[in-house]
C-alpha cells in the first residue's frame, strides 16, 4: 500500500462496555454537550471559560490567523487565584488540596486549600524579593514534592512563565532549556528519593548554571538533607520563603499572557519550547478534568500518577484539578518503593476514587500479578483513566477487571504537550467504550483522519490524525522559533494541525490511535502500526509487555521485530523457548493477519524505559538493526538495553516459515 493511501488498519475489537447506571444518572456532562458544541463551538467554549473567575470579561472568543490563535481576547484573570484564592474565598479553605506521600514510608503531609494559599502567597513574595518580575522565565527542577506545585502557582501568580524540567534529566538538558528560555532563575532541591535512596538534584543544577552563565539566583528546597555545594547565588527555600508574609494580592494578566514553556526533549536536535498561555489553557484543562473524570470535588479523591515534569503533571496535577477545587494525592516515589503493592496501599489509605495513570504502569502491574492489588481494599475507585500512549485492549480489560473490580468505567485519553489538554476521550456517563480505544473527540474538538495527500478517509479507514479547528488550550508556538512551529505542525497538511500520530476509524466509526507515524513499519508495501502488533502480542495470556520495531529486510523492505516480556508466573518457562516465540507469531497472525507476523521475537525480562516509563523504541531499533546504541542517559536502567543487545547478538533471526 502506498503512503498516500494512509495506514493499514488490521486489528478489530467488538467488545463494548456501557456506562454504569450510577455514573450515567449523575454525570457532570451528558450527551447534550456534543449537540451544544456542534451548534455553536465558540459559544460552547465561552460557557466553559465562565467556570473560571475572570477579573475582566473578554470581548472576542477567538482570533484565528492560521496557525496562530488567541482565545478570550481582552479577558484578564490570574491563574493561581483561580486555583487557590477563589476556593478559600468561597469558604472551602478547610478542604484538603493535597495528600502528599513521600517515597520513604510514613513521610506524609496533608495540605488544605487555606494552607496551600498561604504557601503560594509566601513563595510569590519570595520570588518578587529575589527579583523575579512578570515575564521573567523561571526554571523548576524538583521532585514530586508539594513545593513543586507551590512554585508553579507562585510563578503563575506573579506572571512569570515557568519551565518545569523532569528531575531525572541531565545537566545538559537543563543547559539547553535555561539557554533557550533565557531563564535567570532556577528553583530546585538538594535531592529527592528514588528507589529507596536519596538522589541528588542540585549538582546537575550547579553544572548547568555554570555552563549557561545567565542564572542569577537558585532557590533550593531542603528535601533530603544531603550536603550540597553552595555559592552566593544560592538561597534556601526555608530561609527566604519562610520569612515572607502569607498575604499577596494577585495581579490580573491578559488571557494570552504566557503561563509556561514545556520542552519536548525528542531524540535528536534542539528541544522545542512549547508555549502555553493562560485563559484558554486553564479553561480547557479545568473543563476536561471535570468532565472526563466526572469530578465531584466534595467527595472524590483524585490521583494522577504523572510527574510534574511532563504536561500531564501540569494539566492534571497542578492546574486542572486545583482550578476545580479537587482533593488529590501526590506521590514522590516509584511504583515499587516499599513493595510492589505501594500504589494500592495509597489507594486504600486515601480512598482514591479517580485514578489516572499510564499503560506502561498498568502492564507492569500485570506482570507483577493480580495478588498484589487483591490484598487491598480498592472499593473506593470509581473511574479509571489512561494517558501517555494507546492502551492495548488486554491491558484495558485487566485494568477494569483487577483494579476497577469490573465496575469502573475507563477513560482512555489522547492529547499531547502541544494540545495542552485532553482532545479525544470518552465521557464516563455517556460513552459505550471499546477496550483500547479513546473513542472519539470531546465536545468542541474537531478531528479528521486523512491520507498522505490530506484527503479525509471518510467514515472508515486508517491514516494520519489531524485537528481541523483551533482549541482553547492549543500551543501558541515554539518559543523563539515561529518558522519551526509552522514547519513542524502545519506544513504537512496545510490548514490542519498534524499531530504526528496515526489513527483509524473502525467500521463503527470509533477512533483508534495507532501511535507515532515515525513508528509505522512498511512491510511488503503495507504500512503497519507498531501499536497494533504490540496489542496483539499483549493479548496473549502469557505476555505482560511488548515493544515492536521495524528493521531492514532485503525482501520485504522492513520486517517486524518484537521484544516481549512474559508475565511473572510464566517467565522462567518461556525465557529461551523458540516454541513460545512461534506460538506468539501464530497468535499475531490469528489476531490481525499473517502480514503482521513478526520475523523475530526476543524474550526479555525487561524493556528499556525512560525514567518516566516510556519504552525507548529508538534503542530497540538500534538493537534490531545491529547498530551502535544511541544515547542511553535518559534510561531508568541502562543495563537493560545492553543485556538485550547481547542477547540479540547470540540469537538467530527467529524465522521458521
Amino acid at each position: 500500500m502506498t503512503e498516500q493511501n494512509g495506514l493499514d488498519a488490521l486489528a478489530t475489537e467488538s467488545r463494548r462496555f456501557e456506562p454504569p447506571t450510577e455514573v450515567a444518572k449523575s454525570a457532570n456532562v451528558t450527551a447534550d454537550a456534543y449537540d451544544d458544541a456542534w451548534a455553536d463551538r465558540l459559544g460552547f467554549w465561552e460557557t466553559q471559560a465562565r467556570r473560571l473567575q475572570w477579573d475582566k470579561e473578554w470581548h472576542t472568543a477567538l482570533e484565528w490567523e492560521p496557525p496562530f490563535a488567541k482565545w478570550f481576547v481582552g479577558g484578564q484573570l490570574n491563574v493561581a487565584a483561580n486555583c487557590v484564592d477563589r476556593h478559600v474565598e468561597a469558604g472551602k479553605g478547610d478542604r484538603v488540596a493535597l495528600y502528599w506521600e513521600g517515597e520513604p514510608e510514613g513521610d506524609r503531609r496533608v495540605i488544605t486549600y487555606a494552607q496551600l494559599h498561604a504557601e503560594v502567597c509566601k513563595a510569590a513574595n519570595a520570588l518578587t524579593e529575589l527579583g523575579v518580575d512578570a515575564g521573567n522565565r523561571v526554571m523548576i527542577y524538583l521532585p514530586m514534592i508539594p513545593e513543586a506545585v507551590i512554585a508553579m502557582l507562585a510563578c503563575a501568580r506573579i506572571g512569570a512563565p515557568h519551565s518545569v524540567v523532569f528531575g531525572g534529566f541531565s545537566a545538559q538538558a537543563l543547559v539547553d532549556r535555561i539557554t533557550d528560555a533565557e531563564a535567570r532563575f532556577v528553583i530546585t532541591s538538594d535531592g529527592g528519593y528514588r528507589r529507596g535512596a536519596a538522589a541528588a538534584l542540585k549538582p546537575a543544577v550547579d553544572e548547568a548554571v555554570e555552563r549557561s552563565g545567565i542564572v542569577e539566583k537558585v532557590l533550593v528546597v531542603r528535601r533530603t538533607g544531603q550536603d550540597v555545594a553552595w555559592t552566593d547565588r544560592d538561597v534556601w527555600w526555608h530561609d527566604v520563603v519562610g520569612r515572607q508574609s502569607d498575604v499577596h494580592h494577585p495581579q490580573s494578566f491578559d488571557a494570552e499572557h504566557p503561563l509556561f514553556l514545556l520542552y519536548t526533549s525528542g531524540t535528536t536536535g534542539k528541544p522545542k519550547g512549547i508555549l502555553h498561555t493562560s485563559g484558554g489553557y486553564l479553561t480547557q484543562a479545568a473543563w476536561t478534568h471535570w468532565a472526563v473524570f466526572d469530578l465531584k470535588p466534595e467527595t472524590d479523591v483524585y490521583w494522577c500518577t504523572a510527574d510534574i515534569g511532563w504536561v500531564t503533571g501540569h494539566s492534571y496535577v497542578t492546574y486542572g484539578p486545583l482550578a476545580n477545587g479537587a482533593t488529590q494525592v501526590m506521590y514522590e516515589g516509584t511504583p515499587d518503593a516499599g513493595g510492589k503493592d505501594r500504589w494500592w496501599s495509597i489507594v486504600e489509605r486515601y480512598k482514591v476514587s479517580l485514578l489516572y495513570t499510564a499503560p506502561t504502569a498498568i502492564r507492569t502491574f500485570m506482570k507483577w500479578g493480580e495478588e498484589l492489588p487483591a490484598k487491598h481494599d480498592m472499593s473506593s475507585l470509581r473511574i479509571l483513566g489512561s494517558v501517555g500512549e494507546p492502551i492495548n485492549p488486554e491491558a484495558w480489560i485487566w485494568y477494569r477487571r483487577v483494579i476497577g473490580g469490573d465496575r469502573c468505567p475507563i477513560v482512555d485519553t489522547w492529547w499531547q504537550t502541544e494540545t495542552g489538554a485532553m482532545m479525544i476521550a470518552p465521557l464516563p456517563g455517556v460513552t459505550s467504550c471499546k477496550p483500547g480505544s479513546a473513542m472519539g473527540p470531546l465536545p468542541g474538538i474537531e478531528v479528521d483522519v486523512v491520507n498522505g495527500e490530506g484527503e479525509s478517509v471518510g467514515e472508515v479507514g486508517g491514516g494520519y490524525l489531524t485537528l481541523n479547528e483551533p482549541w482553547p488550550s492549543m500551543l501558541r508556538g515554539i518559543w523563539g522559533d515561529e518558522e519551526r512551529y509552522r514547519e513542524t505542525y502545519w506544513s504537512k497538511f496545510p490548514g490542519r494541525y498534524f499531530a504526528g500520530d496515526g489513527a483509524k476509524w473502525d467500521e463503527e466509526h470509533v477512533l483508534w490511535l495507532l501511535g507515532r507515524v515515525d513508528d509505522v513499519m512498511n512491510v511488503s508495501g503495507h504500512r503497519i502500526s507498531t501499536t497494533e502488533v504490540e496489542s496483539a502480542l499483549v493479548s496473549h495470556p502469557s505476555v505482560a509487555e511488548a515493544a515492536v520495531v521495524g528493521a531492514y529486510d532485503a525482501t520485504t523492505g522492513q520486517a517486524i521485530v518484537a521484544f516481549v516480556t512474559p508475565k511473572g508466573h510464566v517467565a522462567d518457562d518461556v525465557s529461551s523457548g523458540e516454541a513460545f516465540a512461534q506460538e506468539l507469531r501464530n497468535h499475531v497472525a490469528k489476531e490481525i493477519g499473517p502480514i503482521a507476523k513478526p520475523r523475530q521475537i526476543l524474550i526479555t525480562p525487561e524493556l528499556p524505559k525512560t525514567r518516566s516509563g516510556k519504552i525507548m523504541r529508538r534503542l530497540l531499533r538500534d538493537v534490531a538493526e545491529h547498530r551502535e546504541l544511541g544515547d542511553v542517559t535518559t534510561l531508568a536502567d541502562p543495563s537493560v538495553v545492553n543485556a538485550i543487545n547481547e542477547k540479540m547478538g547470540t540469537a538467530g533471526d527467529g524465522t521458521e516459515d
